[in-house]
């Protein structure tokens, strides 16, 4: 068995549970609030194209097709993917789903103007070559956007999968090192520090989250 094909086992063994975190569920008005502003900061003002790389249970879909972008939600998992659309059709929310690898999603000639992905970068076998790949998915003048971080639980002890000790990013990735994995890539970049904000996670965190918010 490949690691990509434990990943997807690992993610859909764990998608009935998925949202009972707080920043995955986005269940608690302050959390749902804390992302919805984040998100209309970073994202373009007006509606756009939006690709939700590793979408998981559509949580951030949501988020961004109810400020009225219309967005494609990518995830390795296919019972993520049934969650995230039965969670936008239940909200009433149009959205595109896709099962597919999250380092080449499925999206053929599409181009986007944002690409969204929190949580993921830390699980991919040759990252540099999937962020070169979501970047060249935007049009010019598009945003990526990357939420994250070093978190107690993305790294230490036993591997989440067989070999997942060998992904080059394994145990999360700091801000410096991603910035300068990204930059070659883009026109310009900043960093938000998220740990500092609760309401984003449901709780005090003392671990590493920020944003990579870029410009092509």
């Amino acid at each position: 068995m490949t690691i990509s094909a434990e990943i997807k086992g690992y993610w859909d063994a764990a998608a009935a549970g998925f949202d009972d975190e707080p920043d995955h569920g986005l269940r608690a008005a302050p959390t749902l609030r804390a992302w919805t502003d984040r998100l209309a900061a970073w994202l373009p003002s007006g509606p756009g194209d939006v690709l939700d790389i590793g979408c998981g249970t559509g949580s951030l879909t949501a988020v961004a097709a109810s400020a009225g972008h219309r967005v494609t939600g990518v995830d390795l998992s296919p019972r993520m993917v049934a969650l995230a659309r039965a969670k936008l059709a239940a909200a009433g929310l149009p959205a595109r789903f896709l099962v597919g690898d999250a380092a080449d999603p499925p999206t053929g000639e599409a181009r986007f103007d944002a690409v969204v992905c929190r949580h993921l970068v830390w699980t991919l076998p040759d990252p540099a070559a999937a962020l070169s790949g979501w970047v060249r998915r935007l049009r010019p003048g598009g945003t990526p956007v990357l939420v994250e971080g070093r978190w107690r639980q993305s790294g230490g002890g036993t591997p989440y999968v067989t070999g997942a000790e060998r992904l080059p990013w394994f145990g999360g990735i700091g801000a410096d090192t991603l910035v300068d994995a990204v930059r070659p890539l883009v026109a310009g970049v900043r960093v938000e520090d998220l740990a500092g904000d609760p309401l984003l996670w449901g709780k005090e965190v003392t671990d590493e989250r920020y944003a990579v918010i870029a410009r092509i």
